[in-house]
């Protein structure tokens, strides 16, 4: 993706390769991914699962989970390199500068300790409050994220608490800082459509009035389409796809995002109970992905030339990129 001119990125990503070792050798779940960030921009991450999405935003903060690790490229945050930082460094840098908010609160939220000793223990170590000042803010964070009496609900477990509420005490605990960027890990995993708008509305909410920046993964064409200004589309660990919002979605140029977006259930096709359309077949497996274009067993537009091409973004048009030279 093009940075705007005259402004160097929140964080730039170059050439970052994610690889898992096996009984067969070293696969990559991300392949030279080019990423960037500016200051109050959301940036949507859309592909199916197992594409490689949540462990490159999980890489940005040098969380990768074993036995995978960052086997090269640089994750430059503000011009610094993460890579090059020491534990001591990055640490300072999570949770204060760099946020996160997992797909499922159940297994972030420590069972055993309540939702206001979670939150407080992040503003002592991250703010250096006190345990009075801490406890007093936590209560204004909840208020800020939608829980109705928040000073009771400090003394609650996270069982005692609803998906969507926990949730929030999930993104109250992301902000309580006061981020630059926030990464946002398929964050309406698991609610229902009701709550997964009033989460969507609230992350944006909270972005606009505190100017930070956001990366939204998710396999919802829907939810990146009306959250996001950039859309990078990934398969197979790579980037097909990636440019402004409208663009994407309005003229997709890489038939893997094409296919998702025929895949969206229409309203007349469900009242005439047609067929709904869906890509055929599986996504590769990693360990063994074929050469050239990894979508070409499910492609309507293949040709012998995609065996041997390599799939990089042409960027023919002005900040909207494609990996797909066949169809344009």
């Amino acid at each position: 993706m093009t940075a705007a001119p005259n402004h160097r990125p929140l964080l730039e990503v170059r050439d970052l390769s994610i690889g898992f070792a096996d009984s067969r050798g070293v696969f990559l779940a991300a392949d030279r991914i080019h990423l960037d960030v500016q200051t109050n921009q959301t940036v949507g991450l859309l592909g199916e699962s197992g594409c490689g999405k949540s462990v490159t935003l999980r890489s940005i903060l040098g969380l990768v989970p074993y036995p995978g690790e960052v086997v090269s490229g640089s994750i430059r945050w503000k011009g610094q390199d993460l890579r090059t930082l020491r534990r001591r460094e990055i640490e300072k840098i999570r949770g204060k500068e760099i946020a996160m908010i997992f797909q499922d609160p159940t297994s972030c939220l420590n069972p055993v300790f309540t939702i206001g000793s979670q939150i407080t223990e992040t503003l002592r170590i991250k703010l250096d409050l006190s345990a009075r000042a801490a406890a007093d803010r936590a209560v204004e964070l909840l208020d800020h994220v939608g829980i109705p009496s928040p000073r009771e609900r400090l003394q609650l477990y996270p069982h005692q608490l609803s998906g969507g509420m926990r949730q929030r005490v999930m993104i109250a605990i992301a902000i309580s800082a006061q981020p630059d960027l926030l990464l946002a890990d398929e964050p309406t995993t698991a609610l229902d459509v009701t709550i997964q708008d009033q989460i969507l509305s609230l992350l944006a909410r909270l972005k606009e009035e505190s100017g930070m920046s956001m990366i939204l993964v998710s396999h919802d064409v829907g939810v990146v389409a009306q959250n996001c200004d950039v859309i990078a589309v990934m398969y197979a660990g790579k980037i097909v796809e990636s440019g402004p919002a409208r663009d994407v979605i309005h003229s997709p140029r890489h038939p893997y995002t094409r296919g998702l977006l025929a895949a969206i259930p229409k309203l007349e096709a469900i009242s005439e109970r047609r067929p709904l359309s869906s890509i055929p077949g599986q996504p590769p497996n990693l360990a063994t992905l074929p050469d050239g274009c990894p979508f070409q067993a499910r492609c309507p537009f293949v040709r012998p030339d995609c065996a041997s091409i390599p799939v990089i973004l042409d960027h023919a048009l002005p900040g909207h990129g494609s990996a797909c030279p066949m169809v344009n």
